[in-house]
């Protein structure tokens, strides 16, 4: 197992998640490949996407079906501007590449969002830090060990062919 896998591993055994992470030979880096590589709709895959809020990380937990509403994070983050961090402070900040950020396990604590529509789910894929590496969830567990609060964060649906 690749170590970034076993360290998520170790932090959900930790936190008694009853769970097991599955590495996969092909990529699930987009919440396609990861849907397609799991077998499950691309709704039940969880983004774990970090921003930056009024400078300060934040991570967002979203649906892989919908488009992250920076205005709505910004609100939920009391925050007045929001942006996509780049891939080096997401590595530095989380510890983790872009495609294979989970969302436990960072080098330091942050804020979660996590969007409600990934509440309608019994069960939610999200990555296992690395993009090949995948573990399943009941949402709500997945808001309890993350501290999410939970808000819409969704695009409006004319927004979300952009995603």
């Amino acid at each position: 197992m690749h170590p970034s896998a076993r360290k998520v591993a170790e932090v959900l055994q930790a936190l008694g998640v009853e769970t097991e992470v599955v590495e996969f030979s092909q990529s699930t880096r987009t919440a396609q490949d990861a849907a397609a590589a799991i077998g499950t709709t691309v709704g039940q895959i969880v983004k774990s996407l970090l921003f930056l809020a009024d400078g300060k990380p934040v991570l967002a937990l979203v649906s892989g079906q919908h488009r992250l509403d920076t205005q709505k994070l910004g609100r939920a983050a009391g925050a007045s501007q929001v942006e996509r961090a780049d891939a080096d402070t997401v590595r530095a900040v989380t510890g983790y590449v872009i495609g294979g950020v989970p969302p436990v396990g960072h080098d330091r604590p942050l804020p979660v969002f996590m969007d409600r529509d990934l509440l309608q789910y019994d069960v939610v894929y999200a990555a296992a830090g690395t993009p090949q590496a995948v573990f399943a969830i009941a949402p709500a567990r997945l808001q309890e060990i993350t501290g999410a609060q939970v808000v819409d964060l969704a695009a409006p649906p004319e927004q979300r062919a952009a995603a």
